[in-house]
């Protein structure tokens, strides 16, 4: 198992589990309308921890798949990304708020809601 871990108490998450949970938040964010980067990084905050050298690699992999759609326009005059969900990463992303409630009810019954 490749391991990432998430801090000081060696408490880790598998990486492949993660990468599927940082697409699905990602995803999340970006359904609530179109976004950027910093703006992405921000409404996650509180939910997850994730840095724009983790993000935009996963912005990248999730519009090469189609489940997102870019445009760029100018912003203080810089260049900024815009991503918008697309009816793909829509489906996406209810997939995913599927598999939280399944590995969720999973949970309850290994751990009956206790860590």
């Amino acid at each position: 198992m490749h391991c990432i871990v998430l801090d000081e108490a060696g408490y880790c998450m598998d990486s492949q589990l993660k990468k599927g949970i940082l697409d699905v938040c990602v995803l999340y964010a970006v359904s609530k309308g179109e976004s950027y980067g910093y703006k992405i990084i921000s409404d996650l905050e509180g939910v997850i921890e994730i840095s724009e050298s983790t993000l935009y690699p996963i912005l990248k992999r999730l519009e090469a798949g189609g489940y997102l759609t870019t445009r760029t326009a100018e912003y203080s005059g810089r260049l900024r990304r815009y991503y918008k969900i697309t009816n793909i990463g829509l489906k996406k992303l209810l997939s995913g708020r599927s598999d939280f409630q399944e590995i969720n009810v999973i949970y309850k019954k290994i751990f009956g809601g206790r860590i």
